[in-house]
């Protein structure tokens, strides 16, 4: 090889090791086959380091191309659940191809990983884990670390020959440890193991309950199966929060932001026939107040100022609530403590607003009634939307879905109608004051 393309290849390999955001960003504009060209010879840190910051589109497409050799040692690589994560995303013929370049022993791991339900600790857990015993000495096991070069870790796993999970060595105190002393004698108790079935919510509150870095995982007869990452966990619940800002306005997790156009169509269209037939029920209420709107044209005006303030108010109940389901803060058995809270808030909130609502309207209409009959109205509007954002995730969650499907367009809906029907509804019984 001439000394030209040794110096290409080694610039490429620099700028994508510490430029791999710009570099994903140039490999967009590029022809796929140049792409596994510059990346063949690059080793597997460096595609560890390039891969997240790639469109997803283009790294589903790089992904199969790597010759077979490169793309077994660059899924070896990964954590388990990103190598299942990233093989999932592939059309089957790829996936299987993919999964097949992969150690016999490391596709039985990850079958095993994919078996375990969607949100489980099982699905997060890391079983490529170094493993010591309790009668190695602290010599051994620093040579062993060293041998391994396996990334740094606060604290070491120790088990018995049988795998059953004896307790964590910090590796602090393995270091400044007598080098003939045992590691029984450094061994201390887990503050907390999970169970791979336990949810990510759990295995996220006992994390932060106790400060963990790493978390054992272990099964009901007490062997070790592999543990979670505090850094790993914390990427999954960033992941499953994106996923929730979409479902929350009737978009499917699966979509990205250049995934197909008629893979979109196909799973937002479904919602926005559902939100066009709650619309229509809005707006049914309006054509209910008819005669009444023909007389006073101002309400048509004033519809939207009632209708989007109960909107905020509902959608900022539902998300303090939906934080508090999330962070285990209350339960459903706490809904009747939460919607008094929120019928509170929207009391006070109402009147403060129904208040300022009323100087604007009365400046702009020089109408005591017309004022009176919004400030009424803004009231039992925010009061409902308050009761209407926190009751509602709470039922999803009681009926057993998801309280983050879709919940703003049951909200939107639930807001419009009791504003538009609290605001005409009011104009229609003050009507001699209008």
């Amino acid at each position: 090889m001439s000394a030209t393309p040794i110096a290409l290849e080694a610039l490429n390999r620099r700028f994508l090791l510490d430029y791999p955001a710009d570099a994903a960003t140039a490999i967009e504009d590029l022809p796929r086959d140049e792409v596994v060209e510059i990346l063949s010879p690059q080793p597997e840190y460096i595609l560890k380091a390039l891969w997240p910051h790639l469109l997803p589109n283009t790294a589903d497409e790089l992904l199969p191309r790597l010759a077979a050799p490169k793309l077994r040692k660059f899924l070896y690589e990964l954590e388990p659940f990103d190598c299942i994560s990233l093989i999932n995303r592939l059309d089957q013929q790829e996936r299987d191809y993919c999964f097949k370049q992969l150690p016999e022993a490391y596709q039985l791991e990850l079958e095993q990983l994919m078996q375990f339900p969607q949100d489980s600790a099982g699905q997060v857990m890391d079983t490529r884990i170094l493993i010591f015993h309790p009668d190695a000495t602290v010599a051994q096991t620093l040579s062993q670390l060293r041998k391994s070069k396996q990334r740094a870790a606060y604290q070491l796993v120790v088990t018995d020959v049988d795998r059953i999970f004896l307790g964590l060595v910090d590796i602090q105190a393995l270091a400044l440890a007598d080098p003939q002393l045992s590691l029984s004698s450094l061994v201390r108790r887990a503050p907390s193991t999970v169970s791979p079935f336990d949810s990510r919510e759990d295995v996220a509150e006992q994390m932060k309950q106790f400060n963990l870095e790493l978390l054992p995982v272990i099964d009901v007869n007490q062997r070790l199966l592999g543990v979670i990452r505090h850094a790993a966990l914390i990427k999954v619940l960033q992941e499953e929060t994106a996923n929730d800002i979409q479902t929350m306005v009737g978009v499917s997790k699966d979509e990205r932001a250049l995934s197909p156009v008629w893979f979109s169509v196909r799973k937002r269209l479904p919602w926005m026939e559902i939100n066009l037939l709650t619309a229509f029920l809005a707006a049914s209420v309006v054509g209910i107040f008819e005669s009444t709107i023909a007389q006073f044209t101002a309400l048509a005006v004033l519809l939207p100022v009632v209708a989007g303030q109960s909107g905020n108010a509902g959608a900022q109940a539902q998300a303090v609530t939906m934080r508090g389901l999330a962070l285990r803060e209350i339960t459903v058995r706490n809904w009747f403590r939460v919607m008094f809270k929120e019928v509170n808030v929207g009391l006070f909130n109402g009147i403060a607003i129904a208040l300022t609502t009323a100087l604007g309207v009365y400046v702009w209409s020089k109408s005591l009634g017309l004022s009176l009959v919004i400030s009424i109205a803004m009231i039992i509007s925010m009061i409902t939307a308050g009761i209407a954002g926190s009751l509602i995730p709470i039922l999803l969650t009681r009926i057993g879905q998801d309280p983050a499907q879709s919940s703003s367009i049951i909200l939107t809906t639930v807001t419009d109608v009791a504003g538009f029907m609290s605001f005409l509804g009011i104009a229609t019984i003050l009507i001699s004051m209008l």
